[in-house]
């Protein structure tokens, strides 16, 4: 290392430091609880969404026209009960991944602390997920077997920029939908409670993971970058195809192929998930991310 690239990483360090601090005082003066904030007592409401109409799949199709106001919000409520299941399930590969990141390096450092209560916060956000989900009378959605052995492979290989820019495009994605849905009074309150913690103490996952790819990407040649860039947007496209689980069509008292094949088609949907992404694909692009192979995935995903 030169003396200017030295100087150069003694001048980053104290910034990364200042960060990790600043979200740790962030997360002492605002957290939840979600025991104590959700209320979980009251009875499920079922003249409300369980997510914002436009954001179902069938939303835009004649399907949805021809659902009674009654269908329409039972499979809103069952989406949005599989988008949580897929949210547990991500967050416990996100646990591991950051995890294995920061074993074994200094308990001291901010960044250390800041990747523990990051850590806490998924944990306790799975749990109100997985309790949300039962509220709305809904199954343990899991993604398909193709997605889940790809997950445990990706949680116990990916490192560095791979790894943190997979968690923000997760991140990302619900960020966008959950601001829709928790200011949204055709949604049942406790949702909206559910989806207003997780926006605020994800806004903090967020930031971190954009620093943690960037930092990472220092001086990274083009070879790696191509390569992360495309094991990042297979992830993005197994992540978002796994959001709503097919049997929530059954569930809410449908014919599965008719909406299976519905959805598919549904350009509504796919132009709602391309404006949830246009922030995240700038933010690929500009960190050498968004490569031509990543693009094929990110497309089949309906994200850009």
């Amino acid at each position: 290392m030169t003396s200017v690239d030295t100087h150069r990483a003694d001048a980053d360090q104290p910034d990364r430091e200042s960060m990790a601090r600043r979200l740790l005082d962030s997360s002492e003066t605002l957290s939840y609880d979600p025991v104590a904030e959700v209320d979980w007592d009251t009875p499920l409401d079922t003249s409300y969404h369980g997510a914002s109409p436009e954001w179902s799949t069938l939303y835009g199709t004649s399907y949805w026209d021809d659902m009674t106001a009654e269908q329409q919000r039972e499979l809103t409520r069952q989406e949005a009960a599989s988008v949580a299941s897929t949210g547990i399930w991500f967050e416990m590969i996100l646990q591991q991944m950051v995890l294995r990141d920061f074993y074994a390096k200094d308990p001291t450092d901010p960044a250390f602390q800041w990747a523990l209560t990051e850590i806490a916060d998924e944990c306790r956000h799975s749990i109100m997920f997985a309790r949300g989900a039962a509220k709305l009378r809904a199954p343990a959605y899991r993604p398909r077997r193709i997605a889940v052995e790809l997950g445990r492979f990706f949680k116990s290989t990916a490192t560095g920029e791979a790894a943190y820019a997979a968690i923000l495009v997760a991140e990302e994605v619900l960020d966008v939908m959950q601001r829709d849905w928790m200011r949204d009074e055709r949604v049942v309150p406790f949702v909206r409670t559910i989806n207003n913690i997780h926006v605020v103490e994800e806004s903090r996952h967020m930031k971190f993971a954009r620093e943690e790819t960037r930092e990472r990407l220092k001086g990274a040649g083009r070879l790696r970058k191509q390569y992360n860039a495309l094991v990042v947007s297979i992830a993005a496209y197994y992540i978002v195809s796994s959001m709503v689980n097919r049997d929530v069509y059954a569930n809410a008292g449908l014919d599965p192929e008719r909406a299976i094949r519905e959805a598919k088609a549904n350009e509504h949907h796919k132009s709602m998930l391309r404006s949830s992404c246009a922030g995240l694909m700038e933010f690929l692009d500009s960190a050498g991310l968004l490569t031509k192979a990543s693009m094929h995935f990110y497309k089949r995903a309906n994200l850009i």
